[in-house]
């Protein structure tokens, strides 16, 4: 079986269809859980499943470091390492490498870095990796690309849109011919719109399974972000899945589906989590509040996770204030309940051909804000 993209309905340029791989199938529009480590952290692979999610996402650069690709090729591969059997997508790792190696030197062939875990020295090109993630079993592989930082001017952003070009191709060629995995492609071009579309017409030359929309969420604010989602979907092969990396808040998610997006991931859900921080209907939910002490309601009504179908928020506060290991496992799970949530009512809309009513819908429900305290 082959790598596949269909699209099944469309709403304005909102899309929803399905990725079919020989892992399984990924409902789009679709939300990556970050399984940074190889483990979405406070949630065995089963729950995370149970969640909704058809897909993880691993890390290229974390996983190269501990335990290393090697290591995982020999205990056969990422999926049975973690214990995920459906897709796995790995980023390139130079996000990464650029936002948290030391001493790091970037050159035509790649970037020479020293770990920020042991100060160990090592170098990460096109080629290394494509290797990387062919031992790692990925299912979805990421084009080694820099993430272009914000704000750059147009001479920063065009040099580090050219390498990102030039490395695409070393990609696709070290990637090579290996059927039922894909090779996505990542757009850059900072927030200059005649730039992107040379960066689009780059990647189209090369060809890949799916692109991505790289170098936002890197600080330049939802209005901007937008800005250039208005375009630059667009700019892609329409019959490929489209990719925002890294994105985000469930309003940057529900506002890139209505501009064209399919897929995204973000560590916010799991991150949140673990910090006290619930994601509902209404907006975000701080559990260290004193509000919460004494109220036996659950944290959000309707939802059928562990935490809301079988505790309070007055034990959620408990167990967060005392630091609890609980609290960070139910309120993650939560969280990613509800981003699942999220997506498959974008979903069902799209295909009803009622977005519009869901957005508004969704916007009336945050702005009311979270339910009175008793």
């Amino acid at each position: 079986m082959r790598f596949a993209f269909q699209i099944e309905t469309r709403d304005g340029r909102a899309r929803q269809g399905r990725i079919d791989t020989p892992r399984g199938e990924i409902r789009t529009p679709a939300f990556m859980p970050v399984g940074t480590a190889a483990t979405v952290k406070g949630m065995l692979p089963e729950q995370v499943r149970e969640t909704g999610a058809d897909i993880l996402l691993g890390n290229t650069y974390h996983l190269m470091l501990r335990p290393s690709a090697e290591r995982i090729a020999d205990l056969g591969g990422l999926h049975k390492f973690m214990n995920w059997d459906r897709p796995i997508l790995t980023d390139s790792g130079g996000f990464q490498v650029m936002s948290l190696a030391n001493l790091r030197k970037l050159a035509e062939e790649g970037v020479r870095f020293a770990s920020h875990v042991d100060g160990s020295r090592h170098m990460l090109t096109p080629e290394r990796s494509m290797e990387i993630q062919r031992l790692l079993g990925s299912d979805i592989v990421m084009a080694f690309d820099e993430c272009t930082p914000f704000p750059a001017d147009e001479a920063v952003a065009r040099a580090s849109m050219e390498l990102s070009m030039r490395w695409a191709a070393r990609s696709r060629e070290a990637f090579g011919d290996r059927p039922g995995y894909a090779l996505f492609g990542i757009q850059q071009g900072s927030v200059y719109k005649d730039m992107r579309a040379e960066s689009a017409e780059a990647l189209r030359g090369i060809g890949f399974d799916g692109y991505a929309i790289g170098g936002l969420a890197v600080g330049e604010g939802q209005e901007l972000m937008f800005d250039v989602l208005d375009y630059a979907p667009g700019q892609l092969p329409e019959d490929k899945p489209r990719y925002l990396m890294g994105v985000g808040k469930p309003d940057d998610i529900v506002g890139a589906v209505q501009r064209g997006v399919d897929m995204f991931d973000c560590v916010l859900p799991t991150r949140s989590g673990r910090t006290g921080q619930a994601w509902t209907a209404r907006g975000s939910v701080n559990l260290r509040n004193a509000r919460h002490r004494d109220d036996p309601r659950p944290l959000e009504a309707g939802c059928d996770c562990p935490a809301c179908s079988k505790y309070s928020r007055a034990y959620l506060h408990h167990v967060v204030r005392l630091d609890e290991m609980i609290a960070g496992m139910l309120l993650t799970w939560h969280n990613l309940r509800y981003y699942q949530r999220l997506m498959a009512g974008l979903r069902a809309a799209i295909a009803d051909q009622r977005l519009d009513v869901f957005v508004a819908e969704f916007h009336e429900l945050r702005a009311q804000g979270d339910i009175d305290p008793i």
